[in-house]
């Protein structure tokens, strides 16, 4: 019998999962309440999607090739979305690497450098996901189906933005729509599948709080020096 459990945790970060019999394997998913409906300032827009495009490219603990390394090592399966509403990192693996993809999954959102040179190389890879978005006919018209059907709401508002908002966006701009969005009473914790979810509670939260607190912190690229905690 599949059972499920919700707990919120004493920072706010809420914990939905559900036991799967007859399976060995379990997707876990960290769901943050940020896409484009919350992109508030024409200077945003985009930045959601920008943002978890950012989240592969290193943490302070772990290269970009180290985080696709570790993941392939246990045979496991990475990955993110962006939504009008939310954007969603998840991973898929076998019940007893679980402990290795949550400390992944917490590294990526709580620990990104979001050093600046990737960001510069990371906006041709989106201006391109744009110009592909913009000559692909059934892409087109979804967007041009929503700008008329929600005309004058922020769900009209495309989520990968578009050329001039991305092209501007900086350090900044992305840490502080980050400040805003990525903080444990605006996410939620999912698995599903084959594990223990009082066990799961336990990495859930040394993975992604540090004696009750948050974990999540802003710093400056190449230092140490932490700027301002989430």
């Amino acid at each position: 019998m599949n059972m499920i459990y919700r707990e919120t945790l004493k920072n706010g970060l809420r914990i939905v999962c559900e036991t799967m019999e007859n399976y060995r394997s379990v997707s876990v998913g960290v769901w943050i309440g940020a896409g484009s409906v919350f992109e508030r300032t024409p200077a945003e827009a985009g930045a959601s999607h920008f943002i978890e495009h950012m989240l592969f490219k290193g943490t302070y603990h772990r290269s970009a090739a180290d985080i696709a390394e570790e993941i392939d090592s246990v045979g496991g399966n990475l990955n993110a979305f962006t939504s009008k509403e939310c954007t969603c990192f998840y991973v898929k693996v076998l019940e007893e690497n679980l402990p290795a993809a949550l400390d992944i999954l917490a590294d990526l959102v709580c620990n990104s450098k979001l050093d600046p040179d990737d960001i510069e190389r990371e906006k041709g890879v989106v201006l391109e996901e744009i110009a592909m978005n913009e000559d692909s006919p059934e892409d087109l018209a979804h967007e041009e189906l929503c700008k008329a059907y929600y005309s004058g709401d922020r769900l009209a508002m495309p989520v990968l933005g578009n050329a001039e908002s991305v092209g501007a966006f900086t350090r900044d701009t992305l840490t502080g729509y980050m400040k805003q969005f990525y903080k444990p009473d605006n996410m939620v914790i999912s698995a599903a599948g084959c594990f223990n979810p009082a066990r799961f509670r336990e990495l859930v939260e040394k993975a992604f709080t540090i004696t009750g607190k948050a974990r999540f912190q802003l710093r400056q690229p190449r230092s140490g020096k932490v700027v301002q905690p989430f």
